[in-house]
């Protein structure tokens, strides 16, 4: 705990600062993330650091996987001035906004076209949203489809009933529940404790996530559902970027759009290489049934009414626009 505090006072301090570097000024920021380094979203991550670094003044340093700030408290450290810059799950703020957990409606944008589509339609309203916070959105990275891991092999929805399932936001607890699941989110930093203490015995995730917490070591089975392209950002100070030149500002924001097509390009090219590392492992893997597909459209529709009656006019009229496009 001394570290961190010392590594977030340090950051507080010093990470706007000019520093000299050769016969250039060179800015330094820290920059949190959540994921393992064999994440392809930290992947992607790395590769805007670089961009960043060889078209700006601006040295990020990445520290990945929790290891400077937990994944769930980067906006808030982001938001206070703790940090400049870092990734967060735009899902577990749903009770800020329901705009958060939009995505993460079951088959309400199934597949990357779609959610490509939804994410742009959706980012003036979470720009309005950030900026309010004093904040900015650099580029969304999005999540490959999900799917269930679990210790059965699933055949019908009746196979879910009573099973204690981890999920990740409020969207998915509640399909989680009228799946028949007692769904509990917890963070992903808790899951094998979780297994191991018997409060979950199955998963709704991707099959990053899987890897990520060798979920061959709790579960036997995945059956892949795509339903959910559930997206993170990439967030930045707005004080600390305003600090910045004009010509780093253009820089840093041309690396965030090169990263946010090359996240979902790496996002797409994942899912079939990923499963295959999940029965590489030993587990199982297969399409989840056609009655499940079914139950789970019928309840992102139901999920869509609820949705909307906590939703705001403006909130509403970008799903409208979405679904008139879509």
């Amino acid at each position: 705990m001394g570290k961190m505090k010392t590594l977030l006072a340090s950051a507080a301090i010093g990470a706007g600062m000019l520093v000299t570097a050769g016969n250039a000024q060179a800015v330094e920021w820290i920059m949190a993330s959540g994921y393992p380094d064999s994440n392809f979203l930290t992947k992607n991550l790395k590769m805007f650091v670089e961009d960043v670094k060889a078209g700006t003044s601006v040295d990020i340093q990445l520290n990945s996987n929790d290891s400077l700030i937990k994944l769930d408290a980067i906006k808030t450290a982001v938001q206070r001035g703790q940090i400049p810059i870092g990734e967060i799950r735009l899902g577990v703020y749903g009770n800020e906004d329901p705009m958060y957990i939009l995505a993460g409606l079951p088959f309400i944008a199934p597949d990357y076209a779609s959610a490509w589509l939804l994410k742009d339609l959706q980012k003036g309203y979470f720009d309005a949203i950030f900026k309010k916070a004093g904040l900015r959105v650099l580029f969304y990275q999005p999540w490959p489809g999900q799917g269930f891991y679990t210790k059965f092999p699933v055949t019908k929805v009746d196979d879910f009933s009573g099973k204690k399932l981890r999920i990740y936001s409020t969207a998915t607890q509640k399909m989680g529940e009228m799946l028949g699941f007692d769904a509990t989110i917890l963070p992903f930093a808790e899951i094998p404790q979780a297994f191991s203490t018997g409060l979950i015995e199955a998963l709704f995730t991707s099959p990053q996530t899987g890897i990520d917490i060798q979920a061959w070591d709790n579960t036997s089975n995945f059956t892949y559902a795509g339903a959910i392209f559930s997206k993170n950002a990439v967030i930045v100070s707005e004080k600390y970027f305003a600090a910045l030149s004009p010509e780093d500002q253009a820089g840093m924001l041309a690396a965030a759009a090169k990263a946010e097509l090359r996240a979902w390009e790496m996002s797409a090219e994942t899912t079939v290489a990923q499963i295959k590392v999940l029965t590489d492992n030993g587990m199982t893997a297969a399409t989840a049934p056609e009655e499940v597909t079914a139950k789970m459209k019928t309840i992102g529709l139901e999920m869509m009414k609820g949705w909307r009656e906590g939703a705001s006019p403006e909130a509403n009229a970008v799903l409208d626009r979405y679904l008139a496009l879509k």
